[in-house]
């Protein structure tokens, strides 16, 4: 049971939390309020049908809309801290070092939610494709997951150390 609820935490930085709930206040009240009174004001300037500026402010609305939904999911499913680490393992947290099978070319990233911008390296969600397909393997292991064009794609883990660790 806790299983299918732990697929669904986004772990987040403090920093990350604060930024995202800081963001969401923003568009809930003020963000609101603006996107209402620009509305307002374009629909004062008379036919709406041939109105660019409405119709621009009615769909930054739906924009803001869906922000706001994203970042209330996100939020509802968040955990502030470090997820559970095991060096060698792949997991959330974790920067991991893959190579692309039939190519020596290897690639570090780290494993987080999306919402963790600001780290100086390249971050996968979980939830992707190949975040998803590497998510619990061990160092050595290989992992298939398939590309956007159908074709599937291997990869050998050979590296997994905890985020920040040097």
């Amino acid at each position: 049971m806790t299983e299918t609820r732990a697929d669904n935490v986004t772990w987040l930085t403090q920093e990350a939390y604060d930024r995202l709930k800081a963001e969401l206040e923003h568009l809930s009240g003020p963000g609101r309020i603006e996107i209402a009174q620009k509305i307002e004001a374009a629909r004062e300037e008379g036919d709406l049908r041939e109105n660019g500026g409405y119709h621009a402010a009615k769909e930054e609305q739906g924009k803001i809309e869906g922000r706001i939904l994203q970042l209330q999911g996100i939020l509802e499913n968040a955990r502030v801290g470090e997820a559970p680490r095991t060096e060698g393992v792949v997991g959330p947290g974790m920067t991991v070092t893959i190579s692309f099978e039939g190519d020596d070319e290897e690639v570090t990233f780290l494993l987080a939610s999306r919402e963790e911008v600001g780290a100086p390296i390249d971050v996968y969600s979980p939830k992707s494709p190949l975040g998803a397909a590497i998510n619990g393997k061990k160092v050595g292991d290989k992992a298939t997951y398939s590309l956007p064009n159908g074709r599937s794609m291997t990869v050998e883990i050979l590296d997994a150390t905890p985020y920040g660790a040097d």
